[in-house]
């Protein structure tokens, strides 16, 4: 089992924290998690974009002028797609980009980033986020911890409890921070950040949720033997 260092909001060692191999120390799949991210990409899609076709727009429904003998091109109305101002032809229209792929899929993608990120050594284990409500002190942290000084910052993924309020008041507008929970994580977040800080409870949490099934199933007979 992967063992790693958890640390207070000073950035100070407090102690040591062993990590299931089945969560944190999967193999990194690549497959899997871009399919994982094309699909969470997919369901984000509103799908709203339209374009009006020559039924939709406004205009006469009158020909213009006859169909034959004045030596012009015919034409049937003013809405036609030929026309200034006519419709559009094979534009979008809505739709439900949305699909779904198997549970099993999803947490394994989720196993495999997890246990990449920690592979590049960007998990960083908090004992508990007991912060105040005021961003100045929220970012204070940050800039102890090393994610964040006065020209850039890193892009942090924060997984702790939603109950705690003070966590997501302090951060809501500071840019580059995310806060969520264990239930509420998705790969395409476990991506796009470079840092994770995830409390203890969380990281207990995410163990119970994504450990694998069959190694469950495995551990109960082992057990029952």
């Amino acid at each position: 089992m992967p063992t790693v260092e958890v640390r207070n909001l000073k950035n100070k060692k407090v102690g040591e924290i062993e990590l299931s191999d089945a969560v944190f120390g999967a193999e990194f799949n690549e497959s899997l998690v871009h399919t994982s991210v094309t699909n969470y990409l997919a369901n984000r899609r509103q799908g709203t974009s339209a374009t009006k076709t020559r039924g939709n727009v406004s205009g006469s429904g009158k020909k213009l002028w006859k169909q034959k003998g004045t030596g012009r091109a015919r034409i049937a109305s003013l809405r036609s797609p030929l026309w200034k101002g006519g419709g559009n032809v094979h534009g979008p229209q809505p739709r439900d980009w949305s699909y779904q792929i198997p549970r099993r899929m999803r947490r394994g993608a989720l196993r495999s980033a997890l246990s990449e990120r920690l592979r590049e050594g960007n998990i960083v284990v908090i004992d508990d986020f007991k912060v105040g409500e005021k961003t100045k002190e929220f970012f204070g942290t940050l800039v102890t911890l090393g994610l964040a000084d006065k020209k850039s910052q890193i892009k942090t993924l924060i997984i702790d409890s939603l109950d705690n309020a003070n966590l997501i008041r302090s951060s809501k507008n500071v840019q580059k921070v995310k806060v969520t929970n264990s239930f509420g994580l998705n790969i395409y977040d476990l991506l796009w950040h470079e840092k994770l800080l995830i409390s203890k409870s969380a990281v207990e949490e995410l163990t119970n949720l994504l450990f694998p099934a069959r190694e469950l199933r495995k551990a109960k007979k082992e057990a029952a033997e």
